[in-house]
């Protein structure tokens, strides 16, 4: 499965964001052994693509990847000749957000679905994307994959600061930025926007979950990775709280349009019942918060499937819930024995476990499902 050398849970506990130990380095971090294929921050060369990567915005270096530009298909869309995987950087006003972007060989200035992908601590967007293998299955279904970048100078930890009320806050902090540069890409790219996506593992699975419900206008549907729910924490302390005991008190916000029905975004939850990093209670927490904002499936009983575990595989129990209408609204995956790491993932990124099911495709099969009604 992964290095011997790992991060002890009770350390990864603290990882998720920079908090007291921050000051006083990394070094304090030892290393998960269910949850994690290489060191964090260990130099990885990224042999993801063997084409020259594209460049929209003003680029970023990178020791590993040579940068190209693009050419202009159409009336402005960019487009590409083979699969492209660049850095670069998206400005508003004074504040700069780095990210990776890959686009897919298929892409010749089409409609294409779009998926955010948010990174959890001590990683970025390289690690996290060889880590859950999303670009492949992009390459094979045709997704344009965002991955933004959470940098140092922001947390030491490159942790999402998902507690921090003004992070929960639609035009607001880290999420108003994920949300432009969400559009910059559909902008750049020929974006289909009724099949725009969010993401993320851990920290950055709570942060999909503060731009679910924050941005329900944007995004169809939202994957959630070992994440926690909306509102229960809005500083450290009671942050490390949910995250230990997943019995935070979960704070909606108010509906975007007073009076009207606001969107629910469909959800797709994976967590591990072995996780001692972000306790398993807060997968059940984000599917009642689900439940709560949906609606019209809170009474009704989900379908379950269970899975024997396998030689490549855990045991794991799915639960599909579906609307009124019969429409598939949720899923909810328990994964038993899993930890605190990506289900299904690959050796070459951190805080991932070999062993299935599959996180990244049967998110892209629940992906596929899910469109966004856009309103004329």
């Amino acid at each position: 499965m992964s290095s011997p050398d790992t991060i002890g849970p009770a350390d990864a506990w603290w990882s998720l964001f920079s908090f007291a130990l921050a000051p006083f380095g990394e070094h304090f971090f030892e290393r998960t052994d269910s949850g994690v294929a290489s060191a964090p921050g260990q130099k990885r060369e990224v042999l993801l693509t063997a084409s020259a990567p594209v460049s929209t915005a003003s680029v970023a270096s990178s020791p590993t990847l040579n940068e190209a530009t693009t050419t202009a298909f159409g009336n402005h869309f960019a487009r590409t000749e083979s699969p492209h995987w660049s850095s670069q950087r998206f400005q508003v006003g004074e504040e700069t957000q780095p990210f990776k972007l890959y686009v897919p060989n298929s892409y010749r200035g089409q409609p294409l679905p779009l998926i955010v992908m948010l990174h959890g601590a001590q990683q970025d967007p390289d690690d996290f994307a060889l880590g859950t293998g999303m670009n492949a299955v992009a390459e094979e279904k045709g997704y344009i994959v965002v991955y933004p970048e959470q940098p140092q100078s922001v947390s030491s930890l490159r942790c999402w600061n998902w507690f921090r009320p003004e992070n929960r806050t639609r035009d607001r902090g880290e999420t108003s930025m994920i949300a432009a540069l969400t559009r910059h890409v559909m902008t750049t790219y020929n974006v289909d926007g009724t099949r725009v996506y969010v993401a993320g593992m851990s920290a950055g699975g709570a942060m999909a979950v503060n731009l679910a419900v924050t941005y329900p206008d944007l995004y169809a549907g939202a994957a959630i990775h070992s994440g926690i729910a909306f509102g229960v924490a809005d500083e450290h302390l009671s942050a490390l709280c949910a995250m230990n005991d997943g019995k935070g008190k979960m704070q909606l916000p108010e509906p975007i349009s007073p009076g009207q029905q606001q969107r629910a975004v469909p959800l797709i939850v994976f967590h591990g019942d072995a996780d001692d990093t972000v306790h398993p209670r807060n997968g059940e927490q984000i599917v009642t918060m689900s439940r709560v904002l949906h609606g019209d499936f809170s009474d009704m009983h989900a379908e379950t499937m269970c899975s024997s575990a396998g030689a490549e595989g855990h045991a794991s129990t799915r639960y599909v819930f579906r609307n009124q209408n019969g429409a598939s609204v949720g899923e909810r995956w328990v994964v038993h024995g899993l930890g605190h790491a990506w289900s299904g993932g690959y050796p070459d990124g951190t805080y991932t476990d070999l062993r299935g099911p599959r996180a990244t495709r049967e998110i892209v099969r629940f992906f596929e499902q899910i469109r966004l009604e856009i309103r004329q």
